[in-house]
């Protein structure tokens, strides 16, 4: 058998992509040398973005497993190193496209990712469940999906994704961590054990200034926000940042909590951002003579979504009902969306009819340069 050739082995080391950064190592100068032996062995270096980078066993694996698939290829040997700061920072450029710095790229007029606040006007609707489901799902149908967990006191998306590990910080840009196929950051991943945050205003508008600019999201299709109740310092900033997004607002069927929903909503007529619909939660639960039990009454959704349609004077529709099922609690508690570990179940089915009438919404090309010249 003959000897493969560099170009071989360059091809076969194209087709690994970086764990965190989801582009080609080649393309990301991650690739030092390569060198193969007349009796076919090989031997490369591979440079990690940083020293400690959590995922140097999936890369050393993945690149052993390319390598050995070329004809010819013997025993393969995989040396690490580390970029040096001026190649890091290459990197950073080269990942930025030339942007400049602390640039929040969803506030771009000519980006197409579509951006969607979660919002809820009191604290235990499910607003972040709904969140990170929804987020799974539209990441199932081959979506890029990005979650910021803007709830800086009640953070609770790493758990409910099942984030393994913290982001890996390339100089000043922080590469999110990837759980269920979905980009992911929160300042639970930066809090020792459980403690409190305990901030105010100028610090949340900072965080949230840095997770949106510091943050390497890549080219998102979709950009969830996942807002903490009420109307306060966060609700205001990300209006303020991100003037394109978009507000969804989850409620449950008891009129208390659809009447705080209903301020939540209109805070769009402040901000000036579009309320794509309403999301009832907890709407009902299925009983085994297949019977329904209203546990918080009814109609809050159809509620919220009426009241607003008038505020705005547009259509504000009730994009679904998400019945109460114990496997979404369960789903969260184990880092296993149920969309993905109950596909069936009626929450899931409810969560995915919503997740695609979103994703089909097609993104936006406000902004967007289409070339066209006088002929």
């Amino acid at each position: 058998m003959s000897t493969p050739t560099l170009d071989a082995l360059h091809a076969a080391l194209a087709t690994v992509n970086d764990p965190e950064i989801r582009k080609p190592i080649t393309d990301l100068g991650m690739v030092e040398s390569v060198d193969v032996q007349p009796s076919g062995d090989v031997e490369t270096t591979i440079l990690l973005t940083v020293p400690g980078c959590p995922m140097k066993e999936t890369i050393t694996r993945e690149v052993t497993q390319a390598l050995r698939g070329v004809d010819g290829v013997g025993e393969v040997s995989v040396r690490l190193g580390v970029m040096s700061d001026e190649q890091r920072r290459s990197l950073r450029e080269n990942l930025r496209g030339g942007a400049a710095e602390r640039e929040i790229p969803f506030a771009r007029p000519d980006t197409l990712t579509r951006v969607y606040a979660v919002a809820s006007g009191k604290g235990g609707v499910g607003k972040s469940s709904v969140t990170v489901n929804l987020a799974a799902s539209m990441a199932e149908q081959g979506l890029r999906v990005g979650v910021v967990d803007a709830d800086i006191y009640g953070f609770s998306v790493p758990r409910m994704l099942g984030v393994s590990h913290p982001p890996t910080q390339v100089d000043e840009m922080i590469l999110p961590p990837i759980a269920q196929e979905v980009k992911v950051i929160s300042i639970g991943m930066f809090v020792p054990g459980n403690q409190p945050v305990v901030w105010r205003g100028p610090m949340l508008h900072r965080a949230m200034q840095q997770f949106l600019a510091d943050v390497f999201w890549g080219d998102l299709d979709v950009l969830l926000l996942d807002l903490p109740p009420g109307t306060g310092d966060i609700a205001i900033t990300v209006a303020q940042l991100l003037p394109n997004s978009e507000l969804l607002v989850v409620t449950t069927p008891q009129q208390a909590a659809a009447e705080v929903a209903e301020r939540a909503g209109a805070i769009a007529l402040q901000t000036h951002q579009r309320l794509v619909g309403v999301i009832e939660n907890m709407s009902w639960l299925e009983l085994p003579d297949g019977s329904r039990q209203e546990i918080f009454g009814s109609g809050g959704g159809a509620s919220v979504a009426a009241s607003l349609s008038r505020s705005i004077g547009a259509d504000v529709p009730l994009l679904g009902q998400v019945p109460l099922d114990v496997t979404v609690r369960e789903g969260g508690d184990t880092g296993v969306p149920v969309v993905l570990g109950q596909p069936d179940s009626p929450a899931a089915t409810a969560l995915r009819a919503v997740a695609r009438g979103i994703a089909s919404r097609s993104r936006g090309l406000a902004g967007r340069k289409l070339s066209i010249t006088p002929s």
